[in-house]
Order: structure tokens, then sequence, then C-alpha cells
């Protein structure tokens, strides 16, 4: 047996005085007008519209604006010729989008409070292909639907569910899933304010979704919304079969409210349908695509004609031969039968109305629901989450198709981040890598928000400024990666000291002016301390060589390139001293320097003239006749030459530690500020000694 249905009943009040009925009849219709213009909690919206447009429907009242201001992603707006058959303003337009996977808007709405959601896709040819598209509705972090659309000319999709936000804002998208551009026509929301007990689901995250609403007692083919429903619900009418027969109210002032918390139209409830055979039952059915697809069902009754005091109307209900009980044989009054649970477990649902033994009457029914349950199980992203990752959007402008909910559906997480997802808990961003995304400026703020960020990635590009302290703030943080970009400055001492306990992997090569710690920072005294030195030696060069006439050096004049005291080596030695060029230690302006070994056994630098070279044979024979005039403790010696033909080369002593920058830079073992003043000192020194001798030679050089 089926569970217990819930009946909800509200009895309309019976007054006996004519007169104060009268007046309470006129109090009531002019409430009724009055609720029927009232339209807080309404957004209606016609996509494709200009930004500015507005309007009020002709044939509803409804006021329309523009759904361009709730998009981040305008698409394309195009026209459908209106037809014969079919006119409808807000179908008039619709905005497509051939970019981007994932297209959403963003509709602000109130957080507790029940809507009706309606989205509405009227293809029309619009773009002269006669090919409709099929594409993925997502809700926020969850599929909503697939749109399947046809190509009749007055056929509309309608995709309509019955859900409760949590959070202030709604994001339905447009999912591209490769067959056809997605589009939409009209996106609509109905606060349903007065039914917070109406339409339950008994279970959370949970949303109904159309499957059909019937208006059965109708004679015409008129559908009724707004303004016969308050919530603009479409009431469509059925076609009936020969075994049943419509009935009308002969009951006066129907236009007044049937009192029911599903608020449902006087002029649906007006009508109602009964068989033609008093003994027969009557019946309607729905198909399910799954065995485990749930259905809520909703049945409305509402009397419609006037009973004789002997009669009674009081139907058995079934529903694949489970029976359901109810009492419905009060006048006028409506009520509602709705399952207590889901129906679930089969493939055809056949609902049943007979008499019962008691009844004079047959049953009658004036209008149904059907939805089927689903479960928006995934929650939206942490609003801060949310709010940090867009602010961050914002700041770089990211050229990726951020939209929606960053952490949902699953295989839509916005492209370089990840979420943690357990389906229980609210999903919070974990990682984000914007490495090689064309950043500029220092970094955001707006990252320190994203407090359970475990994996920061911003490698590849062009920030500058200090590794913010706030860094520090992510306690959660257990990569940061910030390779080869311009920050300056040096790195906060708490990221250094959890990448020595190992809790932070920690990479920041290829920033040249960032340092390891905070002595190292003083290199940005060092700068202008040298420059200093350098232009005092520049000084002491001039009057050196003006009062003392270049004493420490040789004041021959017949030094000649290559003639001198250092060895000369063939073109077959250098072969062999290199090993024929088998390592390679550098390169410079001249060409690339090779790594050497002597008969002695000692380590040289072989630099070699590279006939692509962007300096030529002049500067790389003045290069070597200074050298072999200068000799300065903190100047590399030049050991020999070779000078065969196009086979020049010159032969240096091998730093076996590295260069001064290479020292500088050296985050395992920083220098100390004496040692630095030390470098910088002699570095000085031997730029004077380089200069004077430079001076002295010119001449000669440039005969």
């Amino acid at each position: 047996m089926l569970p217990c249905i819930s009946i909800y009943t509200r009895t309309r009040l019976m007054i006996m005085l004519p007169h104060f009925l009268s007046v309470l009849s006129s109090v009531l219709t002019i409430l009724v007008l009055i609720q029927a213009q009232d339209q807080s909690g309404f957004i209606s919206l016609d996509c494709g519209r200009p930004e500015d447009a507005n309007y009020s429907s002709l044939e509803t009242g409804i006021n329309y604006i523009s759904d361009a201001k709730f998009i981040l992603d305008k698409g394309v707006s195009k026209s459908i010729q209106p037809t014969k058959e079919f006119s409808r303003q807000e179908l008039e337009k619709v905005r497509s989008f051939p970019s981007g996977v994932r297209n959403c808007y963003k509709i602000n709405v109130t957080s507790g409070t029940k809507y009706l959601i309606r989205a509405s896709f009227y293809y029309g040819n619009y773009d002269n292909l006669n090919e409709p598209p099929q594409f993925d509705l997502h809700f926020g972090a969850n599929v909503w639907d697939t749109v399947k659309l046809f190509s009749n000319a007055s056929h509309i999709t309608i995709k309509e569910i019955i859900y409760t936000p949590s959070v202030d804002y709604i994001k339905p998208c447009l999912v591209n899933t490769g067959k056809g551009t997605p589009f939409i026509s009209a996106i609509e929301l109905r606060a349903m304010n007065n039914t917070y007990t109406a339409y339950g689901t008994y279970e959370p995250k949970s949303v109904l979704s159309l499957i059909k609403r019937c208006n059965l007692g109708s004679t015409t083919d008129i559908k009724y919304r707004y303004r016969k429903d308050v919530y603009d619900r479409n009431w469509m009418p059925c076609k009936l079969p020969s075994v049943c027969r419509r009935l009308n109210t002969s009951v006066k002032n129907v236009n007044l409210p049937i009192p029911n918390i599903y608020e449902l139209p006087a002029i649906v409830m007006s009508t109602a349908v009964t068989p033609v055979n008093a003994s027969a039952p009557l019946q309607f059915h729905w198909d399910a695509d799954n065995v485990n697809d749930q259905f809520h069902f909703y049945l409305y009754f509402n009397e419609v004609e006037k009973l004789a005091g002997n009669e009674t109307r009081e139907p058995n209900i079934t529903i694949n031969d489970n029976v359901l009980k109810g009492d419905f044989n009060k006048f006028l009054k409506v009520r509602t039968v709705a399952g207590a649970t889901p129906l679930t477990g089969a493939t055809r649902y056949q609902i049943s109305l007979s008499r019962t033994q008691n009844s004079t009457l047959p049953p009658i029914l004036n209008a149904f629901e059907i939805y089927m349950g689903k479960v928006f199980s995934q929650s939206e992203t942490q609003q801060d989450d949310v709010d940090a990752i867009t602010n961050v959007k914002d700041a770089y402008k990211v050229a990726r198709n951020w939209q929606g909910d960053p952490c949902g559906p699953g295989n839509y997480m916005w492209e370089g981040l990840n979420c943690s997802i357990d389906g229980y808990s609210i999903p919070r961003i974990t990682s984000l890598n914007l490495s090689s995304s064309g950043l500029r400026g220092n970094i955001s703020s707006y990252i320190s928000k994203l407090t359970m960020l475990q994996n920061l990635d911003l490698s590849n590009n062009s920030l500058n400024g200090p590794l913010p302290d706030f860094l520090v703030q992510l306690q959660s943080l257990q990569v940061l990666n910030v390779r080869k970009n311009k920050l300056r400055g040096f790195v906060p001492s708490e990221l250094l000291e959890r990448h020595k306990t190992g809790s932070l992997s920690l990479s920041v090569d290829d920033n040249p002016d960032l340092c390891m710690t905070k002595s190292c920072g003083k290199n940005d005294f060092l700068v202008p301390l040298i420059a200093l030195v350098v232009m005092v030696s520049i000084f002491l060069v001039c009057w050196i060589f003006r009062t003392l006439k270049v004493a420490t050096c040789s004041n021959s004049k017949k030094r000649r390139w290559m003639k001198s005291k250092h060895q000369t080596f063939s073109y077959t030695e250098i072969l062999n001293i290199t090993d024929n060029f088998k390592t390679v230690i550098g390169e410079g302006g001249f060409g690339k320097v090779y790594i050497g070994i002597l008969h002695d056994r000692t380590q040289v630098a072989v630099k070699m003239l590279s006939k692509s070279s962007k300096q030529g044979y002049k500067e790389f024979q003045s290069e070597a006749q200074l050298l072999m005039i200068v000799h300065h403790r903190n100047l590399v010696s030049l050991i020999g030459y070779c000078d065969e033909g196009e086979k020049k080369a010159l032969i240096y002593e091998y730093m076996g530690n590295g260069n001064v920058q290479q020292h500088l830079l050296d985050y395992a073992n920083v220098l100390k500020w004496n040692e630095r003043l030390k470098i910088a000192v002699d570095a000085a020194y031997g730029n004077v000694h380089f200069l004077v001798c430079f001076l002295h030679i010119l001449p000669f050089t440039l005969n």
C-alpha cells in the first residue's frame, strides 16, 4: 500500500446574511483585482532585447526587461519572424552563445523564498539553418536538464522548476555539448511567497521539475496564466477521451478566489471532468524514462455542481492499483491530494478515480500537476571563495571561460581551479593555477581571501612588486610557485621557515630582484654604492693618467697584437684541450666558452670567436690586447691565445667557484654585509687598474 496522502483543506465561510455576503463579495473581488496587478517578486527577462529595453506584455500585462545586464558574455542577439499561428512578444528575440562552453546568468533573488523558475526556448529557425540544437542546462553547481528542440514553427520548449535558493542569487547556465549553438528566449521567476507548505518535497536541496500541468475542464484551447493565476503558472487545456465529459460550475461569482494554499485560479477550478459512464473510472497516466525517477503528483478537486441532499460524490483513488482514500463530498470545498512520499520504481504510473459504494455520483477532477523530483545535491561554492575568485578574475582580466559556479558541476570546474567536493560540505577552492596567463602588476590581495588554498601557481607571468606578507595568512598553503616573474624585495621569513621545515614547497627562482632573506635585500644599497665607486674610479683614472703618466702599465709603445710573453696555441691543441669542444660552460658576445685541461692538468676556459658573432674581430683583438698588459688579482688572467687564420681563441684561467653574481645571489650561503662591501671595493680597484691601462693603450688600439 502507498503511504497516507496529505489532504490540504481550507473551508469557505458560509454567511447567511445576504446583504453582508454581497458586501463581502465586492471586497473580495477588489482584493483579487489588486492582487492580479501586483508583480512584486516577478523577474521577467526577454532574452536578446537591447540593454535598455522594457515593455508590458500585451497578452498578460507582465513587465519584461532585457536580459543583457544579467549575463557576462552578451552572446549574439537574433530576431524571429512572427507567424500567423504564433506570436508572443517575449519570444520575438533570442540570445545565442556561439562561443564559450558554458554561458551563465546571475540573477539576484531572496534566499529562503520559494520560486517558480521558467526558461523558454523558441527556435523558430532564427539561424536559417533549420537544424534545432540540443544542449544542457545547469543550475549553479548542478545539472538541471537537457534542452531538446523541434523545428515546428509553433513549438516552444519550456523547462520549469520550483526551487528554494539557499543563497541570494541563482545562476542558470547554457552548456554547449557539441550538438548546436545554445540559445534562450526568456527567463521568468515568480516568488511564491504564500506557499511555504505547498509543493513540499520533504527532502533538503530538492527541486520539483514540471512534467505536466492540466486544466481538465476547459472548454476552449486557451491556456490560462497571469493574471488568472497569481503565480503565472501556465494551465494548459488537455485533450479528453470520448469516455469523459466536462462539467461547469453553476455557482455565481466564479471570479472569487478559491481558498487553498496552492492559490489555484478560480477559472481553472470552476470546470471539471467526469466519466460519461457513471460506473466507469476516470483515468490518466504518464511514463517514466527511468524506473529510479521520482514523481510528485497534485490532484485538485472542487465540486462544480450543487448536490441534492441525498447525493454524494466520494471517489476511490488508486495509483497503479494502490488505493488512496479521502473524504471529498463537501460542497464547494477545494482539496488538494498529494503523495506524502514520491512515486518511484515503475515505468508507467496510472491514476484512477472511481466512485465508492456509498457514492451516488461518479468522480470528478478539475486539474492536476505532475513533477519529477530532483535533488541539487552539490552545494554552491562557499560565498567568500566565489567573491574572492571573481575579484581575482576582474583584477587580472583573466581571459578564460570562468562562468557559473567555480566548483561545479565537477566536469565544468573553472579552468585552473581545484575544489574540495565531497557531496556533504560546502565546496571550497583549494588550488589556483594562473601560470602563463599574462598577469601583470602586483600579486592581488584578493588571493588571501581564498583561505583554504593549498596550491598557488603564478609562475611565468609579469608580476612585479614584493612577494606579499598576506600569503603567510594562507595556513593551508602547501605549494607556492612564483617562478619567472619580476618580483623584487625579499621572501617573507614565515614562508622561508615553512619551506625549511618541509611544510611548503617554495619556487621563486628567475626573479632577479627577489631575495630569499632580508639580509639579501641589502643588495639594493650595493647598486648605488658600486655606481659611486665606479664614478670615483673614473675620476682617479683620469687624475693618475695625467699626473703619473700611467706608471702602473708598461710604457712600451711597441706592443702589438699577439706579441707578448703569453703562450700561443695551435688549433689542434685547442681541440685537444677542450676534448673537441665537449663541454660548454658559457656564451658571450664573441661566441661560446668551453672548459679545457692543459698538459699540466690546469683547468682553463677557452673562448672561441664565432663567425656569427655580433662582435667582430677588432673587438676580440682589443679584449685580448688589454688582458695581455692588465694584471690584477681581481681580474681574470689571460693564459694564452690561438691565431690561425679564422680560428681564433683566448685561453683564460678557469673560475671554478663561479662569478661574483652567482655568489651575490646564492640563497643557500648568504654573504654578510662586510663581505659584499669588500667585493664592491675590490671590483672598483680592478676597474681603476683596467681603465688606466685602457687609456694607456688607446692610441695603439686606434692605429
